[in-house]
C-alpha cells in the first residue's frame, strides 16, 4: 500500500486462509492498540490538550481502570505513544513497559507529518525514537500513525516520506494499514520491492468512532454498536483463522458502563479456544519471520489510472 497521491501503484495479494498460520498452531491473532494521545489538531499536542478534564482522566483514573480490565483478562497490549506524553508521564510509561506491555511509538507529538518538510519529519522521528528508547528502556518496534476525527488519508497522518523514513530508520513495522486484514508489506517502490509491515487498521474497531465523536446532545453515542461490530468481526476472524485488532482509548473506554462492555467482550474472547494473545511486536515478528517479503511479497502493476480533474 504504497503512497501516490492517496492511492496505490501496485497491488499485492492477500493470503488464502489456508496459507496462514500462527504460533503453536493457534487459530486466530487477537490483538489490543491502546492509544495514548489526547485528542488534538493537525498540528499535534498542546499545552491546552493536556489540561482539559478528558485528558486528565485519560491518563489517570482513566488508564489505570482500563489496565486493570486488561491484567484482570491476562492481557498485554501494545501503547501508542506520542513522544511528548512519554516525556511528560515517564513514571507511568515505564511501568507499563515493565509490566510486559508494548510501547510502540505515535509520533513526536501526534502531528500531521504530512505538512512538515521531510528533513523536519525526520528530525522528529529520531527524536520520538530517542525518548521513547530512554523512557521505556528499549526502542520501539513499530509507529502508529491512527486516524483521528476528519482524518484526510486512510492510513493516518502519513506523508510520502513517512514509509521510506520508518524504514531507514530501522522500524519494524507501521500499525495502521487499511489494506488487507491480515499483516502486509507497505510498498514504497514498486521496482526494489522497498516495504515495510503494516498490521491492520479499520476505523470500525476503534472505540473514538463511536464514543467520541458524536456531536454532544444528539443522542448518537454507540457503544452497542461498537460491541456489535468487535465480537462479528472476531468472531468471523476466528472462523477463517485471520487476525483481529481493537484500538482503545482511556478517556472514552474507561467509563463504568462501557469498561463493562468491554469486559464482556474480552470474556466472550477468552471462550475461543486457541486464540492468540499477541502485542503488535509479537504479530509483526512472527509474520516477518513466517511470511518474509522476499517470497510472499507478490506485486502485480497497478490498475489503478489517472483522469483529469480527478480527486482519487
Amino acid at each position: 500500500m504504497p503512497w501516490k497521491d492517496r492511492y496505490t501503484i501496485s497491488d499485492e495479494r492477500t493470503l488464502d486462509d489456508a496459507e496462514v498460520k500462527w504460533p503453536e498452531r493457534k487459530r486466530c491473532c487477537f490483538r489490543v492498540v491502546v492509544d495514548l494521545s489526547p485528542v488534538c489538531g493537525p498540528d499535534g499536542i498542546k499545552s491546552g490538550d493536556l489540561t482539559t478534564p478528558e485528558a486528565f482522566y485519560g491518563m489517570n483514573g482513566g488508564l489505570a481502570a482500563l489496565k486493570a480490565v486488561l491484567d484482570n483478562h491476562h492481557l498485554k497490549a501494545t501503547f501508542a505513544v506520542p513522544a511528548v506524553m512519554a516525556d511528560i508521564h515517564a513514571g507511568t510509561i515505564r511501568a507499563l513497559a515493565d509490566e510486559g506491555h508494548e510501547i510502540a511509538a505515535h509520533g513526536f507529538k501526534h502531528e500531521d507529518v504530512s505538512l512538515l518538510a521531510r528533513d523536519e519529519e525526520q528530525a522528529r522521528l529520531k527524536r520520538t525514537t530517542e525518548i521513547l528508547a530512554k523512557v521505556a528502556g528499549q526502542r520501539p518496534e513499530g509507529w502508529f500513525s491512527l486516524a483521528r476525527q476528519g482524518d484526510k488519508f486512510a492510513g493516518g497522518a502519513v506523508s510520502p516520506h513517512t514509509i521510506d523514513l520508518l524504514i531507514e530508520d530501522g522500524y519494524a513495522y507501521f500499525g495502521n494499514g487499511l489494506a488487507d486484514d491480515l499483516p502486509h508489506w507497505w510498498v514504497s517502490d514498486f521496482a526494489t520491492r522497498r516495504a515495510i509491515l503494516a498490521l491492520p487498521y479499520y476505523y470500525h474497531f476503534d472505540d473514538q468512532f463511536f464514543l467520541l465523536f458524536p456531536r454532544k446532545g444528539t443522542g448518537l453515542e454507540n457503544p452497542d454498536g461498537l460491541f456489535r461490530n468487535w465480537k462479528a468481526e472476531l468472531d468471523a476472524q476466528y472462523k477463517r483463522g485471520r487476525q483481529f485488532s481493537m484500538v482503545l482509548h482511556p478517556h472514552a473506554i474507561a467509563w463504568p458502563n462501557r469498561l463493562h462492555m468491554l469486559e464482556q467482550f474480552l470474556d466472550h474472547a477468552r471462550g475461543l479456544p486457541d486464540l492468540w494473545h499477541a502485542t503488535s511486536a509479537e504479530c509483526a515478528r512472527h509474520w516477518m519471520t513466517t511470511f518474509p517479503a522476499a517470497t510472499y511479497l507478490k506485486l502485480e502493476p497497478s490498475i489503478w489510472q489517472d483522469y483529469p480533474g480527478s480527486l482519487s
